[in-house]
């Protein structure tokens, strides 16, 4: 009976949701300390349930067996990643932000929402497809992305250290840009403590130049390029099918 309980996809994801709708309202703060308690040991339970999922699984199918899909690999390094968060139960010296990190741990449990959504297997397939179509765009725009944070570093970074002080900062700033945010702002930023109008023209014709090139252009060329390998079908199987057609009627045209 226990066994076919954990066996069954339903109470698993009923277990995922009340989970997550644990967790979510265990981030607000409670001046009754009872129910924090009851939300935080409530979570370790459902998670102690996820275990015993997992052994019920692997003595049904073996763990070869259990580990041959692609779903149960992700169920099992998911259970693994939030068993670190029982560490707070033990008296450890371990420095709090370490706690921090492992009870952060147990929220990775929640993308096993994802073997539940209707046609994410297409979808993923379709993600994949994209990225192999376009990584050589990718790898293009990161390039052009790379050399204009360089060159912006070294132009800017005198006149505006807070944007462009390092090769870091200026990657940040630049791909902002790209992405159209505060596009005004940041030109903005390094022209006021300018007093040449020649220098303000150059510097706002230059973040023109980027905005058009590497956000207008380069980013939309990316996305389109992404989108629409991600949504085609497989057109190769679709042609046979359309070949094949074509066949029956000509020798239906060619009896006749």
């Amino acid at each position: 009976m226990i066994k076919k309980l954990f066996l069954n996809e339903t109470f698993i994801l009923a277990l995922i949701i009340i989970n997550a709708l644990i967790v979510f309202i265990g981030a607000f703060q409670f001046n009754d300390k009872t129910v924090s308690y009851i939300l935080f040991y409530t979570d370790h339970a459902i998670t102690i349930l996820f275990i015993i999922e997992l052994y019920f699984k692997v003595r049904e199918y073996g763990f070869s067996g259990y580990i041959s899909s692609n779903w149960n690999k992700l169920d099992f390094i998911l259970v693994l990643l939030s068993v670190p968060s029982f560490l707070i139960f033990f008296d450890l010296d371990l420095d709090l932000s370490y706690l921090l990190i492992f009870r952060l741990l147990r929220i990775f449990k929640f993308f096993r929402f994802l073997r539940f959504v209707p046609g994410i297997e297409n979808l993923i397939k379709g993600i994949i497809r994209a990225l192999r179509t376009s990584v050589l765009v990718i790898l293009g725009f990161t390039i052009y992305l790379f050399i204009i944070s360089l060159f912006s570093c070294y132009l800017f970074k005198n006149s505006s250290p807070e944007l462009f002080g390092d090769p870091l900062k200026a990657l940040y700033s630049t791909f902002k840009l790209f992405t159209v945010e505060g596009w005004y702002d940041i030109p903005e930023s390094i022209i006021s403590g300018s007093t040449t109008p020649f220098i303000r023209i150059l510097t706002n014709l230059y973040f023109i130049l980027v905005m058009i090139t590497g956000g207008i252009f380069g980013l939309s060329l990316v996305n389109s390029i992404f989108v629409d390998a991600m949504v085609s079908d497989n057109n190769d199987e679709l042609i046979e099918k359309v070949n094949e057609l074509d066949k029956k009627i000509e020798k239906l045209i060619n009896k006749n």
